[in-house]
């Protein structure tokens, strides 16, 4: 019985990682403010010749575009955009839009989760919720640490069934106000959310179940 509570603990905090990491996906998609920062630490202006006001009307049209399932077409305002890069962004467009639905199963099925659990006083799950969101940021961190650009290869390769991704500047000067470094903190930012609500849950866990023993 002990064995079968420490399995179903290890599903929800399975589910509980998932949530974590879409909605960690989500939030850094929406955080313009990033982007922005950027922007500026990154001189795109000045190293691209676009002004600021154009790079951002550009980057906010791909934005809206990837995070809303009725924006249809990807119109840039000033660039222009060749049919791979359509093509490609349609794809990228899927797997946002694919995190977004996972994100709101899992935070509905974790709810229910942790109303049940709540009642019977049994926080084993967020335990396990925070370790499963520890260790695969953590292996992620180190190899974007060893080497980001290898990462960064890797997983164009793996995700994607084309070369697409490998733009152009001549026919798609998007990808000059995308520059690698910005995946980098992209990538960052997530693990770094990931880690923050692994810590509020091994947080909570803690408290719960010295509450439980006193």
């Amino acid at each position: 019985m002990l064995r079968c509570n420490k399995i179903k603990a290890f599903l929800s905090g399975l589910v509980g990682m998932v949530f974590l990491i879409s909605v960690a996906v989500i939030l850094t998609l929406s955080c313009k403010s990033l982007y922005k920062a950027d922007m500026r630490h990154l001189r795109l202006a000045e190293e691209t010749g676009y002004s600021e006001e154009e790079i951002l009307v550009n980057y906010e049209e791909l934005i809206d575009y990837n995070l809303s399932s009725f924006h249809k077409e990807l119109k840039f305002p000033t660039f222009p955009m060749s049919d791979e890069a359509r093509i490609h962004f349609e794809e990228v467009k899927v797997i946002f839009q694919g995190f977004l639905y996972i994100m709101v199963v899992s935070g509905i099925l974790f709810v229910l989760i942790a109303i049940r659990m709540a009642k019977k006083s049994d926080w084993l799950f967020l335990k396990y919720t925070g370790i499963c969101s520890i260790v695969i940021p953590s292996v992620l961190g180190g190899m974007i640490a060893l080497n980001w650009e290898k990462v960064f290869i890797t997983f164009h390769e793996l995700v994607f069934q084309n070369d697409y991704w490998l733009f152009d500047p001549v026919t798609d000067p998007v990808i000059l106000v995308l520059p690698d470094e910005y995946f980098m903190h992209y990538a960052i930012m997530i693990i770094g959310i990931v880690l923050l609500g692994a810590g509020v849950s091994l947080g909570i866990y803690h408290i719960k179940s010295g509450e439980r023993k006193q």
